[in-house]
């Protein structure tokens, strides 16, 4: 038996509009001007402002038809409300010029580099090579990682290939094309299946008479485990050799890369080698008053933009026309077009305005760091204390701050190494864990590398000054900074 009831549900919804505008507001400065560029192309009714034109920053949408008279036509929307408002909400023209532009005049000097990817098939067609063979070298060549390696099995290369590209092989086929083909290219060590490989197909194009190379490449071949235990005792009983051969053998593996495909573009923003900055710190002296820590937008690649003159044109024409369906239709379409470039400008706005006040909001709790570049001086800092003081939600900062950057005094900072948890000293202080982690670390650069400290020797230390923290805390902490165990930082 069918029935009927009413329900009521509450539910939360996020217009097309806010979800666009969370996506600009994560976007770093590159990324935000491809995306600038993109919608410019999509929307005619949205342009750049010239720089040799002088347009008022806040001139709005009516300006040039005060004094032109429109009649109202039946539509499905009033043609007035996009010639004659008065102040609307958002502004239909926007500079995103700031006082730090001059920071940032080398931008222009941004250039992309060439992928892994295309320098090995470039190589690769090079070859003398059957185009089947050729084939399943490119396909193996694209199932590369970043860092140069094959992490697939040779069985589940056979399946793809013969399901998506039609090639039916064996596994001795392909390991045949890798070792021969592949694995012959340049960098040295590209399409290793890990670690041990990597290095010695390195090593082993180091045609070489030296001692230390041929002890090297045995090392590598027939000792990894040993090395990489750092069992130094054992290689040195094992090769009958004193402590200086191991050495210099150590120098020759030190000097192989683990990550050959690290040097090619993964699409990091880079210029110059270095990252570009969202933001720029700057110190001020006021004497008396104190110092200034004054935080700026990047905003050098956001150009002025307003809206199309020649659609506003098109809309009084068709102002004055009301009994054409054809202009009735391209006002439509010029609605659409108008909201959308309108909506953009005002996003653009509430973007640059969430940014500023995010990163003045990290300037106030850590103005002392700004100042000093000391990650000592570092104030325990979550999320939660930067949305507390610019009244927007988490789930917002945490969009600012992912995948930023600030130029400051003291070098360039990525915004999320600014956040830490805190612990309470013996003086019953709260301090950051980025304060303990950088005292952690000098203590292990000066530590006898002979006899590194164990996790209870550091517990030791730490306490000496002041911070009583348990071990697997410190193995936490040696972790999240890469450090290994004593037995692995143990050095001849």
């Amino acid at each position: 038996m069918l029935k009927q009831n009413l329900q009521l549900k509450l539910g939360q919804k996020l217009a097309p509009q806010q979800i666009q505008l969370m996506k600009l507001i994560q976007l770093h400065t590159l990324e935000f001007e491809e995306e600038l560029e993109r919608e410019l192309e999509e929307n005619p009714a949205l342009e750049k402002v010239q720089e040799k034109e002088k347009e008022d920053e806040h001139s709005s949408l009516a300006e040039g038809f005060e004094d032109e008279g429109t009649e109202s036509i039946d539509t499905d929307f009033d043609v007035d409300e996009y010639i004659f408002d008065d102040e609307p909400a958002y502004k239909t023209s926007i500079s995103n010029y700031s006082a730090d532009d001059e920071e940032f005049d080398n931008q222009s000097l941004l250039t992309e580099g060439q992928s892994l990817y295309d320098y090995l098939l470039e190589q690769i067609h090079l070859a003398n090579i059957a185009e089947e063979d050729l084939k399943i070298a490119e396909y193996i060549i694209g199932n590369l990682d970043n860092d140069g390696y094959l992490r697939r099995e040779t069985k589940q290369i056979v399946d793809d290939l013969a399901f998506s590209q039609g090639i039916y092989t064996t596994k001795e086929k392909v390991a045949d094309i890798l070792e021969n083909y592949v694995q012959k290219l340049d960098p040295a060590g590209v399409g290793a299946r890990d670690l041990q490989e990597c290095l010695l197909l390195q090593i082993e194009k180091k045609v070489s008479a030296d001692k230390a190379v041929n002890l090297a490449a045995n090392i590598l071949k027939n000792q990894f485990d040993a090395l990489t235990n750092k069992h130094y005792n054992k290689i040195i009983q094992k090769y009958d050799i004193e402590e200086e051969d191991l050495k210099d053998a150590l120098g020759v593996i030190s000097r192989l890369s683990p990550r050959v495909g690290g040097n090619f573009d993964t699409q990091t923003i880079t210029i110059n080698n270095e990252i570009i900055p969202d933001f720029s710190i700057q110190i001020k002296d006021n004497g008396k008053k104190g110092v200034e820590v004054i935080p700026m937008l990047n905003s050098k690649n956001a150009p002025t933009l307003r809206v199309s003159d020649e659609y506003k044109d098109i809309l009084t024409t068709y102002s004055h026309d009301k009994n054409s369906p054809e202009h009735k239709q391209a006002a439509l379409f010029i609605k659409q077009k108008l909201d959308a470039a309108k909506w953009y400008i005002d996003a653009i706005n509430q973007r640059q305005n969430t940014l500023l006040q995010t990163i003045s909001a990290i300037v106030k709790i850590q103005k002392q760091y700004f100042i000093s570049g000391d990650e000592k001086s570092l104030k325990p800092m979550i999320l939660k204390d930067v949305a507390d003081i610019t009244g927007f939600d988490i789930s917002t900062i945490s969009r600012v701050v992912k995948s930023k950057y600030a130029d400051t005094p003291n070098g360039i900072v990525y915004l999320k190494n600014l956040f830490s948890d805190s612990l309470t000293n013996d003086d019953g202080e709260e301090v950051s864990t980025k304060e303990i982690k950088t005292h952690l670390q000098e203590i292990i650069d000066k530590e006898n590398k002979r006899k590194p400290y164990t996790d209870d020797a550091l517990v030791g230390l730490l306490k000496e000054k002041g911070y009583n923290i348990a071990r697997r805390t410190i193995a936490k902490y040696r972790e999240q900074l890469n450090i290994p165990v004593a037995r692995l930082r143990k050095e001849l």
